[in-house]
């Protein structure tokens, strides 16, 4: 029989089971943690759901507190990307994906998935909202213009500026996090489906930092409809990471995908977005 290698680009390994579906979860190999954690590796789960609490907090303050606080955020990142070396030994940092993939062919297919993602978000925002602070494209932009002083910057200084730490930072903690230690974590308690569902939505809502929460003189303000359709594109988007991290066995294409997104977020921002008058 001759063979043939191909991608599996179906989503079974995220589509729960009847068996998911009930009391019943799946049997997997608990996360070998470093002998001085031992105490926490039947609690881990627990560990990783505060330390995603935590991280959402200080996500809030460095993208809405002031400008004081704006150090939380890389912070934050650099925790994320860390924690596998202080909490994991080796085998339990490939249980959770930092490994090669399956198939190399998953960092094109990550690479082209984070292009699409980021374009529907912008095509999206662009047809409900045009260029309005409602657009969480636009609401991103303002947020840069808060950092500093831009004006004497050009677009492609300014998109190499925001960039350069949006491909390195994020992606990079994030994915190791979300879809590596909470949602490995979380599958030793709950199913598969069932941890996919939560990492992903604690991600989204985690992005009601960068739209949708709104800091003005008056306090909070929330932009109800745009939120609720930010949140649920970032839900999304987060579902397609863990895919890419579930069929291809590692974290690798995930991490592509997501520097891809941002990339070309920021690339529709500083094309389309950042000269353009904001309408109300």
């Amino acid at each position: 029989m001759r063979q043939k290698m191909y991608l599996n680009l179906d989503l079974a390994g995220l589509i729960p089971s009847c068996m998911e579906r009930g009391i019943m979860k799946p049997a997997v190999l608990p996360i070998s943690v470093k002998p001085v954690w031992l105490g926490l590796s039947s609690h881990l789960w627990i560990l990783a759901l505060v330390l995603g609490i935590v991280f959402l907090f200080m996500r809030a303050a460095g993208t809405l507190g002031s400008a004081s606080l704006r150090w939380l955020l890389p912070v934050g990142f650099l925790v994320m990307a860390v924690l596998p070396w202080i909490l994991l030994t080796a085998t339990g940092r490939r249980q959770i994906g930092l490994r090669r993939p399956n198939n190399a062919s998953f960092y094109v297919v990550g690479a082209c998935t984070g292009v699409l993602a980021a374009t529907v978000c912008f095509l999206i925002g662009m047809s409900l909202f045009g260029n309005s602070p409602e657009n969480w494209f636009v609401s991103i932009a303002n947020g840069y213009r808060q950092t500093f002083d831009t004006t004497s910057f050009g677009l492609w200084q300014l998109y190499l500026i925001f960039t350069l730490p949006a491909i390195i930072f994020s992606p990079v903690g994030e994915e190791i996090f979300f879809r590596g230690l909470l949602q490995r974590a979380l599958e030793q308690q709950f199913s598969t489906w069932q941890s996919t569902i939560a990492e992903a939505g604690l991600f989204a809502i985690v992005h009601l930092c960068h739209h949708g929460l709104v800091l003005s003189a008056t306090g909070f303000e929330l932009y109800p409809a745009s939120a609720a359709i930010w949140v649920i594109l970032m839900f999304v988007t987060a579902l397609l990471f863990a895919w890419l991290r579930k069929a291809s066995d590692s974290l690798a294409p995930a991490i592509l995908s997501h520097i891809f997104f941002n990339a070309v977020m920021n690339l529709f921002i500083f094309t389309a977005l950042w000269a353009a008058p904001s309408t109300p």
